[in-house]
Formats: C-alpha cells, structure tokens, sequence
C-alpha cells in the first residue's frame, strides 16, 4: 500500500468518540485536569462502527481524533474478537476488569494468545500488528495514546463498520 493510500486509510478510520468527557471540578479543573473520583463516574457510550458490536467507549481525557494525548475506557462483551489491526501510534492498555486475549501477528492465532487480566498491561509500539478477543467474560480495559489515533486493519474486510455498511 502507497504512503498516500496508507495515510488516507488512517485519516478515515480514526475513532470517532464523541463520547462525554469525565471531568470533575475542582481547583484545577481551568488547565486542563481531569479527575475520574470512581468507576461508576465513567460515562459510555455504544463505540463506532470500526469496533465489534456490543462495545462500549468512554472518551474519559482528550480526544483521539486530535493531536495529543488521550485516554479512554473501553468495555467489550464476551465472546468479541477485534481481529488483526495497527495503530498510527503507540498505545498502552491497562485491563480494569474482566480478561481478554492479546496477540501479536499481522492474522488470528488464539494458540499463541496470551490472557491478560485486571492490571495485565501491554505497550504497544506504531503500527504493531496484534489482535484481541474475549472469551466467556467481558472486560473493561483502559487505551492511553496520543491522537490522532486510527485503528486499522491488516485485512479490510475484518473491519465492522464494512460488513455494516453491506459489500462495496
């Protein structure tokens, strides 16, 4: 794939989180702090097109969409695979709750998935090719990274949002 083409897919498979931000006042809430007091305080929302079914996206600090940093909360239900993709930058996940699987690999392989559970981490460098997926729980995971952010797949056709829109 041509820089170009590559750039434009990024471009057009950003997260679109227009999700509520979770900020709470306080004394420094003017410059930009965010302040989560607990986990009934994260507000979600049905997650974009790009992303299986059933998951559910908190956009808790910043935008991914734009430059600069941003976290957010996502909750994905059980039996979700979010199949081999890249991103245009690094990223870190922290699981909250739940496990889920994570593998490294440009195509699925649940034999060489290794399970994560609450406070499993992971770093992620640009474009990393790697897969997710869950089993017969769900999880809440938290995505830090700086924007603009996009979720690309290795294979186009494994993204949701085509298989929504009907074939092209």
């Amino acid at each position: 794939m041509s820089l170009l083409a590559r750039t434009l897919a990024a471009a057009l498979l950003v997260i679109p989180v227009a999700g509520t931000v979770v900020a709470a006042a306080g004394d420094h809430a003017e410059h930009g702090s965010v302040t989560v007091p607990d986990a009934a305080s994260v507000v979600y929302e049905a997650g974009p097109a790009n992303l299986p079914k059933g998951t559910q996206i908190s956009r808790v600090a910043g935008d991914p969409a734009k430059p600069g940093p941003f976290v957010l909360r996502i909750k994905f239900p059980a039996e979700t695979v979010i199949a081999p993709h890249t991103h245009a930058q690094a990223e870190t996940l922290t699981i909250l709750a739940g496990s889920i699987y994570h593998q490294h690999g440009a195509t699925l392989d649940k034999s060489a998935g290794k399970p994560l559970r609450a406070g499993g981490f992971v770093y992620l460098p640009q474009d990393m090719p790697h897969a997710l997926w869950t089993t017969s729980e769900p999880v809440e995971l938290q995505v830090n990274g700086t924007g603009p952010f996009g979720l690309n797949y290795i294979d186009p056709d494994d993204d949701p949002s085509r298989t929504a829109q009907g074939p092209r």
